[in-house]
């Protein structure tokens, strides 16, 4: 069965990403296409990295962290890279949930500040001068 390549235009077609970030994801070595003369070609390994590339960007991984963690592989293979990605994603998972309390306490926040004008605009005590951000 022959490898399934993509150039350029096919690679940015089928990851919905711009020129411009594919180029830049190559610029800090996370994607390395063959080359002729001046075409890309991008195999299945480049399609799988920019897979995890996405869903890293994605989890909030920095594109260095996931160069980085990518290398492992390509130095040390599956197993220090699944060691790896489990400190990473436990170190993120505490940064996402600490985001997520912070996000709930607002949106009580804003909830009950809309309330509350949402009360004033009902009730007619809305007077010259009333701030409602309080």
């Amino acid at each position: 069965m022959a490898e399934e390549t993509l150039d350029f235009k096919a690679m940015c077609a089928r990851f919905d990403v711009t020129p411009r970030t594919l180029r830049h994801y190559e610029y800090v070595e996370l994607l390395q296409p063959r080359r002729e003369g001046r075409k890309r070609l991008y195999g299945p390994r480049e399609v799988a990295r920019m897979t995890l590339i996405l869903r890293g960007r994605r989890f909030g991984f920095a594109l260095e962290e996931i160069r980085q963690w990518l290398e492992i592989y390509d130095r040390q293979g599956t197993e220090a890279q699944l060691r790896a990605w489990l400190e990473l994603a436990d170190r993120q998972l505490a940064v996402l949930r600490l985001r997520q309390a912070e996000l709930a306490e607002t949106i009580t926040e804003l909830e009950g500040l809309r309330t509350r004008s949402a009360a004033m605009l009902d009730g007619g005590a809305v007077a010259e001068g009333d701030a409602t951000l309080r």
